[in-house]
């Protein structure tokens, strides 16, 4: 592909004067409007801004390629700003990176799969050409870089050489573009380097690119996986010693890749039933690595089984406000009601209710996946049907208190590890392989998860619930404001968890004797999903740099939603994947909140937190203030420590 037909002198900038991200990216979007290349510049600029909270769009060496596909493009193109300036806070692969060469790529909606793709990987390939990011970068007009970007660079492909050693690789990215092709060609080029023969197969968008052939694969002395996500096929590398990274690290340590790959690999494929295999992605990275990388896993399957349920509860409450029946909507009665629109809202209700209780073995299955691949599927899942207390419900147990998100954090990874230790250390004749994945690992890993729940999970946060549970209603002879912080707290800890509910039960207990009024329980619900979600609202439209990962971005919209109608699970995500930021967070938030209205006058009798409860608190406004002072403490404590994190860490990498 030409690429100098993809773009025009016009709409090729040189010197640009910006400060921001969005004004680089505003300003050649205009140019390309005027040029007839779009038929909406606010459309565009809408795509653009959407695809860029999916994944950095920086890369490294001074360079960013943001793209967008849309209806409203014309003719497929790219514009190109060379800055004046660079910019440090361009989001990147590499921290360190200086934005000072960009190309904003337009494609056409029709053209999404074959002109974007292409060029895409055209480009991100030239990119990584010796000199060929220098000759762009002296180009004195916009014609004499327009004569460069096809230029052919000389390099050591262009000469025969001989090779003693044989890599392969695949490449593959979140989103299976830029960083795919740029990863290949960097070990390509560091293979040439060493005389080493790299040969790479690219997974991207459009699926396997150049596929590595089964003889190539044989002759292969290693294999390196650079990717952020679990690679295709991986089977037929079994035996072959390998490298995992991910997709960024070979434009920045390629040769040590490919020499590590030879002589210091991370472990060997192994061969399972069906040639599975331990996903690389997580084997052999160190204990914590491969922890934190299996809760986010989890977390990210998990988003939408919380989002459904929420939006099926949301729909049923909300449908149910104007014939004021959102308490009474469980009630068996409307499951047979002569009115079909009270039917339907119950049944939303409860199916969403009921999809709930699948947000902990969902989570739980996907970390013990995450570190043993299908074989942990099984004991992961049941691992989280114990956290959310399902066994509980076999059992008759009417007052058993489950282990709740810290319970389903435990045995998903520890039905992971075991499964993953299994299926490394059982070895069967040929003859009964099947046995392993079918029965062994899933016999041996369930019933490992079975008594580590029994002996030591159930009784230690069962335990534990007991202690806090003992302790609220020791509390119930306090003052208002301890009494209020007591409940607050106890409430935000896990989330509609079991220690919530032990609050919940007696908070709800205080008011139905006129005791104490639920006025702190009912803020303590609302404030952290409402707090996190108004956090990654500022992260996205106020902060100048996004301290919230993609996924928690998404789970963010959702939390806020499901904050107003009283469903607190919205906020779990955060909660999973760093509990010792959020976990404080929440509490504090919730706790200022609770007394600040306590002590402003707010009263609530009525178990009604969500907003068609608020019209019946007694000085709403004092109410209204609590929650803003709490939720604006959660959204701004978790947006400026994490921002220190993540400058810190750059410090630290620099």
């Amino acid at each position: 592909m030409q690429l100098r037909n993809m773009t025009h002198p016009d709409i090729i900038q040189f010197d640009v004067e910006a400060s921001t991200k969005e004004q680089v990216i505003k300003q050649l979007i205009s140019a390309l409007n005027k040029e007839g290349y779009l038929e909406s510049e606010p459309a565009f600029l809408k795509a653009v801004l959407e695809r860029e909270e999916v994944s950095p769009t920086g890369l490294e060496r001074g360079l960013a390629i943001p793209h967008g596909k849309s209806s409203t493009v014309k003719k497929a193109a790219f514009a190109v700003a060379r800055l004046k300036t660079p910019l440090s806070d361009w989001e990147s692969i590499d921290p360190t990176n200086q934005v000072q060469l960009v190309f904003l790529i337009a494609i056409p909606e029709g053209e999404a799969d074959t002109t974007h793709l292409k060029v895409l990987s055209t480009l991100s390939t030239n990119l990584m050409k010796e000199g060929y990011l220098e000759g762009l970068m002296a180009a004195q007009t916009p014609d004499e870089f327009m004569a460069r970007l096809d230029e052919e660079q000389a390099s050591e492909s262009d000469a025969v050489q001989s090779y003693n050693k044989t890599v392969v690789a695949i490449t593959a990215c979140a989103t299976g573009i830029a960083h795919t092709y740029m990863a290949a060609e960097a070990l390509e080029k560091a293979g040439r380097e060493l005389g080493v023969r790299v040969v790479v197969e690219k997974q991207g968008a459009s699926g396997i690119e150049d596929e590595l052939s089964a003889a190539l694969i044989k002759e292969a002395d290693a294999v390196i996986f650079a990717t952020d996500i679990s690679p295709k096929k991986k089977e037929r590398f079994a035996g072959k010693p390998y490298v995992q990274t991910r997709v960024a690290e070979p434009l920045r340590k390629g040769k040590d890749m490919v020499q590590n790959a030879l002589s210091n690999p991370d472990g060997t494929v192994e061969k399972g039933e069906e040639d599975e295999m331990s996903s690389p992605a997580s084997s052999g990275s160190g204990f914590f690595k491969d922890a934190v990388q299996a809760v986010m896993t989890g977390i990210s399957y998990m988003i939408p089984v919380i989002v459904a349920a929420g939006l099926m509860m949301g729909i049923a409450k909300l449908g149910a406000m104007p014939f004021g029946l959102v308490n009474e909507l469980g009630n068996p009665e409307y499951a047979t009601h002569s009115n079909e629109l009270f039917v339907i809202l119950h049944h939303l209700d409860k199916f969403g209710a009921l999809i709930f209780k699948f947000m902990y073995p969902i989570f739980a299955a996907f970390v013990a996946y995450s570190l043993a691949d299908r074989v942990g599927l099984v004991a992961g899942f049941i691992g989280g049907a114990f956290a959310g207390g399902l066994h509980h419900t076999f059992w008759g147990i009417e007052d058993g208190i489950p282990s709740g998100f810290l319970g389903a954090l435990f045995l998903g990874l520890a039905a992971g590890y075991i499964a993953r230790f299994l299926n490394q250390k059982i070895q069967l004749s040929k003859n009964f392989q099947a046995m392993k994945p079918m029965f062994l690992i899933p016999a041996i890993s369930v019933l490992s998860i079975f008594f580590l729940n029994f002996y030591l999970v159930d009784p230690l946060f069962g335990g534990l619930n007991v202690v806090l549970r003992n302790w609220i209603e020791s509390a119930q002879g306090t003052g208002d404001v301890v009494l209020a912080t007591i409940i607050a707290s106890a409430t935000a800890f896990d989330l509609g968890g079991p220690i919530n509910k032990a609050a919940g039960a007696i908070a709800i207990g205080l008011a139905a004797d006129e005791v104490y009024p639920l006025t702190a329980r009912v803020l303590a619900i609302v404030i952290p999903p409402i707090g996190l979600g108004l956090a990654t609202v500022i992260d996205k439209y106020v902060v100048g740099r996004r301290v919230f990962p993609t996924d928690l971005r998404v789970a963010g919209n959702t939390s806020l939603l499901l904050g107003f109608i009283a469903i607190s699970e919205g906020a779990i995500p955060f909660m999973l994947r760093n509990p010792l930021i959020t976990i404080p967070i929440n509490i504090i938030g919730a706790i200022l909140g609770a007394t600040t209205a306590v002590l402003l006058g707010a009263v609530q009798w009525l178990p009604l937190p969500a907003i068609w409860g608020w019209p019946l608190v007694e000085n709403l406004w004092a109410y209204l203030i609590g929650l803003v002072v709490g939720a604006a403490f959660i959204a701004f404590a978790n947006i400026f420590i994490r921002f220190s994190i993540e400058k810190r860490k750059e410090r630290r990498a620099a």
